[in-house]
C-alpha cells in the first residue's frame, strides 16, 4: 500500500530526532522536540485556483523545513507519515 497525494497536497516522512544536544547531553524522551524536517515521498499533481494553474514547487526526495503544527499524520503499517499543504512547507534544504 502506498499513500497518493491529491491537489496541492505532498507526503512527508519526518526525519529522526536528535537523541543527544550540539554539548553532548543526552535527552530523555520526553524532552526531545519533534523536528520540522522532512523528506518528501510523494507530490499531488497541483491544483488550479482562481483560474490559474499552481505548480508543485518540491519534488520526492526534497529534504525540507514545514510549518510546526502543520498537517494530518498518518501511519500506515509500521511507517508514519505527515500529509500537509505545499503552502506549509517553508524551506527546501539544499547541501
Amino acid at each position: 500500500m502506498k499513500l497518493v497525494p491529491i491537489g496541492d497536497k505532498v507526503v512527508l516522512k519526518q526525519l529522526a530526532a536528535e537523541e543527544t544536544t550540539k554539548s553532548g547531553i543526552v535527552l530523555p524522551g520526553q524532552a526531545k522536540e519533534k523536528p520540522q524536517q522532512a523528506e518528501v515521498i510523494a507530490v499531488g499533481p497541483g491544483v488550479t485556483a482562481e483560474g490559474k494553474e499552481v505548480c508543485m514547487q518540491v519534488k520526492a526526495g526534497d529534504k525540507v523545513i514545514y510549518s510546526k503544527y502543520a498537517g494530518t499524520e498518518v501511519k500506515l503499517g509500521e511507517e508514519e507519515y505527515i500529509v500537509v499543504k505545499q503552502t506549509d512547507i517553508v524551506a527546501i534544504i539544499e547541501e
